[in-house]
């Protein structure tokens, strides 16, 4: 929440200038209040999992946010119950005549695949061309970030010699934009995934930033300028054991795989797990509801589209 101070105040430009969030009473007096709208688009077929994790990144604000969960009507999800579906979540059809503050396009496990061959390619696209008019800002995560910058920008994604797994060190990039207010210049986050977008293609794309990226992991976090649209190619909403769960069931299916990297005590898969990115997690999601509160119209009807 923005602080309320007088703008004759030096510290205010200061803290402007320095993407703090504050208001001056003029507009404090003025400001009309009212929830946010955010939808989640799950894609991941452990969809329970998934909503407790990104519900504690949402939840950590004083903010209230009001909560659509989306599935893909086009694909028939074998992993979660269906009366969970039926009581939680609607479709892109139920909601397409509605707008929102913000939009949450999660990961899947497709990335051997062409984004042709994904059955609910064609849904997902009218979604993200849909958000372009209709959402405030987006933010893809993981396979979602590779599908949007796929789709809305023709960025290919790259198959990995093996599989990035673990926490890496990244730096920022791009210390004055909002999304990263109040980071350290190096911070950690998890990533767990086959394939890349890569940071000279991103850079090809005059509307596109680069605000975090690490000499392992590559880009993490770029966003269009504005804010609009983020792409994640990490999972800051993994909690503390997802990683060790999913090495784990690569162990059981027989895969040749590497121990996920600075994530156990001194490496061993039977040591405690070192939880390193918590904090900047909860920061950045802090941030992005923060930065929607103070940008999104009131009116979502007044909402512009990306252009």
């Amino acid at each position: 929440m923005p602080i309320i101070v007088p703008e004759a105040l030096p510290a205010y430009h200061t803290l402007k200038q320095e993407r703090i969030f504050v208001m001056t009473k003029e507009r404090a007096k003025t400001q009309d209040i009212r929830p946010l709208e955010v939808a989640i688009v799950n894609l991941m077929p452990t969809k329970e999992v998934t909503e407790t994790q990104l519900l504690r990144l949402l939840a950590n604000t004083p903010l209230q946010v009001n909560l659509h969960l989306l599935t893909m009507g086009s694909h028939e999800s074998k992993n979660v119950d269906k009366s969970h579906l039926d009581m939680f979540y609607t479709t892109y059809d139920e909601i397409r005549t509605k707008r929102f503050d913000g939009l949450i396009i999660t990961g899947a496990p497709v990335e051997f695949y062409d984004y042709e061959e994904v059955d609910y390619w064609k849904e997902l696209t009218e979604i993200m061309e849909y958000s372009k008019s209709n959402v405030f800002s987006t933010m893809h995560v993981c396979w979602g970030a590779q599908a949007g910058l796929y789709y809305h920008y023709g960025i290919q994604k790259h198959v990995l010699p093996e599989k990035l797994s673990g926490v890496y060190k990244h730096r920022i990039q791009a210390k004055g934009n909002e999304l990263i207010r109040g980071f350290d210049d190096e911070f950690w986050s998890p990533h767990s995934r086959n394939t890349t977008v890569y940071e000279e293609d991103i850079l090809k794309i005059p509307e596109l930033r680069v605000l975090a990226k690490g000499p392992e992991a590559g880009v993490h976090v770029a966003a269009r300028e504005g804010n609009r649209q983020i792409f994640i190619q990490g999972h800051w909403e993994y909690d503390r054991y997802t990683l060790r769960s999913e090495y784990e069931r690569d162990i059981a299916k027989g895969l040749d795989i590497h121990v996920p990297v600075n994530y156990f005590e001194n490496d061993d898969p039977q040591g405690e797990v070192m939880m390193k990115w918590r904090s900047c997690s909860n920061l950045f999601f802090y941030n992005w509801l923060n930065f929607v509160y103070q940008q999104t119209p009131y009116d979502l009807n007044m909402l512009e589209p990306v252009k």
